[in-house]
């Protein structure tokens, strides 16, 4: 029977150790690779890290340094995404971004969250829950996205949002905690 790894553990959204060395050493390479693209100055060379860094990258999709993630890896963008500067993924499970998003500057994306009881935060423990954001979204400047939402197709996020819930295709939601405060009417 194979090993469970903290790893395999923490993909799969269970109570995983965020102290283990082998995550650890993970969380060093992820960020030797992007100290290095947000200091690399040809686009071809950020283009080249970022096919290693992260687990895809679609086409004509442009991710304005600086940047930050946890380990990369779990990250998959689509075609023709733009991230402004300034934006963290804490990837410590899957984060899927579909075609054709815009996500402003400073924008926070968490999978990751902490036990409420001290003890348990002090010893590294964790659970994390997957983020889903559909093709057509606009993510507004300072907008921070809490574990396990799903942003609908076409759906437009204010700027400062908190979003802590999923949120419908096709409306726009602002505040914290983000609610809908129109629908959107596509042409």
């Amino acid at each position: 029977m194979p090993l469970i790894t903290e790893k395999d553990k923490m993909l799969a959204g269970e109570r995983y150790n965020i102290l283990d060395p082998e995550l650890e050493a993970e969380r060093q390479k992820s960020k030797d690779l992007f100290q290095l693209y947000n200091q690399a100055q040809a686009v071809s060379e950020r283009e080249s890290i970022l096919q290693r860094l992260l687990g895809k990258i679609g086409q004509n999709s442009i991710i304005e340094p600086p940047f930050y993630c946890s380990y990369g890896q779990n990250i998959y963008i689509g075609d023709y995404v733009y991230m402004n500067w300034m934006c963290t993924i804490l990837d410590n499970n899957t984060v899927h971004i579909g075609n054709h998003v815009m996500i402003g500057p400073a924008v926070q994306i968490y999978t990751a969250a902490h036990p409420l009881q001290v003890k348990s935060r002090i010893q590294g423990w964790e659970v994390t829950k997957a983020i889903v954001i559909e093709d057509n979204v606009w993510i507004g400047g300072s907008a921070i996205l809490l574990p396990g939402v799903r942003i609908g197709r076409n759906a437009v996020v204010g700027a400062g949002a908190v979003v802590s819930r999923s949120v419908s295709e096709n409306v726009v939601v602002v505040g914290n905690p983000a609610r809908v405060i129109k629908e959107i009417v596509q042409e």
